[in-house]
């Protein structure tokens, strides 16, 4: 039995470590013939073209008629978010890129449109088909009232007419990475929240990103197979160019229960066990209205001691051009890095890296007045192994946002031993700064519950999409990577061995 005092999202985390002496016997060749397909495929309902409304050129909108204007921004608001941007050759079939990224090109998420009953969008659900660039109208009546229903009457979705819900299909990304895989859902749904905050922001939408809602109803109200797809985020999407429409926010991370007392699940049941075991249950009611959770010890305070090394990072935005030309180009562009040189980057391209990501008051959002939604970015840390940055020594670093700044905590060239950390990725060896994204397992389940493990992926892959986006926008290299030596990493580079590692981003130049 495992330990009581253990929840499933902690038993979860454990089992599911990759560590030295067990990743052999652990990996299991690949089954070529059993590749799921990363799209899904509807046989009947009606097909709403969006080609038509991408333009060849990344100009602003021009001003045309209403109807051919709000096609053209939505379209825009789906192509950039997950739209196919390149065809590679594979073992298997083909692999279709997008315009977020996915661990092993798997793309476990799908994209649905929930609409209210627009002039141009009839009231119904939609599912977002990327390979042809159209939404799929599969059913078409007002669901609006159970979409509120299942969300606790959220405040966003009082005034808006759409919703993006983003569901994972967990065999998608089982099929290589076997139970791990559930963190490699999250991870990858959170670069594609990422992209739609900020293709939103090119767009004039406002998404109000939506962690707490009651599972089986919005699984029920889309009509997925719970035991292979499930609802993992719901945005209310407002039109900005709509006066009418509310821009009220309200909570967005609620709690689930925390689970104790489970039974031996064996492995390869334990991905869907766990699912099953974050959500929200029908009847809980009033979770909207939580009370603030005062915490312990704020994240400015740590490795803060009077001798510890403090280098400020503030610096001079990355300029993104007129209307975001660059952004939505960046978002076009981006390719993960297959290999890195081994050169140094400089001090200022790192601090530009960390203030697009950590400091978004700076940016596109300063127009929009709001900075993006996060479920609750109080609860991620971020270490910086640092092997080749001219200007700032070797070493590790806790970073500050608030404070801007990085505090060293090791003194020492990590190269030798990331690579090692990495699973022998080159890419860990090769990098001038490896960016880690850890949180405290057991006082993020305090407050929200095991839930919480959806949360912390989700919000530091969003975290890592902007790291990838400045780091295109700055010709670097950029790659996330999700599989490592989970306590080897602590240990290594001096991080409390309570802080759990959720994902690394390494960063150089590309070869």
């Amino acid at each position: 039995m495992p330990e009581i005092h253990q929840s499933i999202a902690q038993h979860y985390h454990e089992r599911t470590k990759y560590d030295p002496d067990t990743l052999a016997s652990k990996n299991q060749r690949l089954d070529w013939a059993k590749q799921p397909v990363p799209f899904k495929e509807y046989k009947i309902g009606s097909a709403f073209d969006l080609k038509p409304y991408l333009q060849e050129s990344l100009e602003p909108l021009a001003a045309q008629q209403e109807d051919a204007q709000w096609w053209q921004r939505l379209s825009r608001l789906l192509f950039r978010s997950y739209g196919l941007t390149a065809r590679m050759p594979s073992m298997g079939s083909a692999v279709y890129l997008r315009s977020a990224p996915s661990a092993g090109g798997l793309y476990p998420a799908e994209v649905y449109i929930v609409s209210r009953g627009t002039p141009f969008l009839p009231a119904g659900l939609y599912n977002y088909q990327c390979r042809t660039h159209s939404l799929m109208l599969y059913w078409e009546n007002d669901v609006w009232q159970a979409l509120q229903d299942a969300c606790f009457w959220h405040p966003a979705l009082e005034g808006t007419q759409l919703a993006i819900v983003v569901t994972g299909v967990f065999y998608r990304s089982a099929w290589r990475y076997e139970d791990r895989a559930y963190r490699r859902i999250f991870l990858d749904t959170g670069h594609l929240l990422g992209n739609i905050e900020l293709a939103s922001a090119i767009t004039d939408y406002r998404p109000h990103l939506i962690g707490g809602f009651i599972d089986d109803a919005v699984n029920d109200l889309l009509y997925i197979d719970p035991q292979q797809e499930g609802a993992i985020a719901v945005l209310a999407l407002a039109d900005l160019l709509d006066i009418k429409q509310n821009l009220s926010t309200g909570c967005t991370a609620l709690p689930s229960a925390t689970e104790t007392n489970y039974p031996h699940v064996p492995d390869g049941e334990l991905l869907k066990y766990f699912h099953r075991h974050t959500q929200i249950q029908p009847g809980v009611t009033g979770k909207l209205n939580l009370p603030a959770v005062k915490q312990e010890k704020s994240l400015e305070d740590k490795y803060n001691f009077p001798f510890c090394l403090k280098i400020p990072t503030a610096t001079t935005p990355i300029d993104w051009g007129e209307n975001l030309f660059n952004l939505e180009l960046t978002i076009h562009k981006r390719r993960s890095t297959r290999a890195y040189s081994g050169d140094d980057l400089t001090f200022d391209e790192l601090k530009a890296l960390l203030d697009f990501t950590y400091q978004p008051q700076n940016y596109i959002e300063q127009h929009l007045d709001r900075t993006p939604d996060y479920f609750d970015l109080n609860l991620i840390e971020t270490f910086i192994a640092v092997s080749g940055v001219k200007g700032l020594e070797s070493g590790c670093y806790y970073y500050a946002p608030k404070a801007q700044e990085l505090r060293q905590i090791r003194f020492k060239n990590f190269r030798r031993e990331l690579h090692f950390l990495c699973l022998g990725q080159d890419l860990g060896r090769d990098a001038a700064a490896v960016v880690f994204h850890t949180a405290d397992l057991k006082a993020a389940i305090a407050q929200y519950g095991d839930r919480v493990y959806r949360y912390l992926h989700m919000d530091a892959g969003h975290l890592g999409q902007r790291l990838n986006l400045a780091a295109v926008n700055l010709n670097l290299g950029v790659s996330g990577i999700g599989g490592f030596f989970d306590d080897q990493v602590n240990e290594v580079l001096g991080i409390p061995i309570d802080e759990a590692v959720i994902y690394i981003t390494t960063l150089g130049r590309p070869r």
